[in-house]
């Protein structure tokens, strides 16, 4: 699974990484993360709003800082 922290580095940006990261870890999901800073991209998958989720090349979350256990309930699904 690949996941992308799309944003501009932010705290909020900062905080949804470490959401998602302890997310697959407690699902023992095995994904790569990557940090999208550029622009363009990020407005290539929709987004008006950073932070942005991105699994799979999949927009899942957008605007907002979930919690670990949010992200958990995204990704649980996703990872079947």
């Amino acid at each position: 699974m690949i996941i992308k922290i799309l944003g501009s580095g932010c705290a909020n940006c900062a905080n949804l990484e470490k959401a998602a990261r302890e997310a697959a870890t407690t699902l023992g999901i095995d994904a790569t993360f990557e940090k999208v800073t550029d622009y363009g991209a990020i407005a290539g998958y929709g987004v008006m709003r950073t932070p942005g989720l991105v699994v799979d090349e999949k927009l899942v979350l957008s605007g907002r800082v979930p919690t670990a256990a949010q992200v958990g309930e995204i990704l649980a699904p996703l990872a079947s």
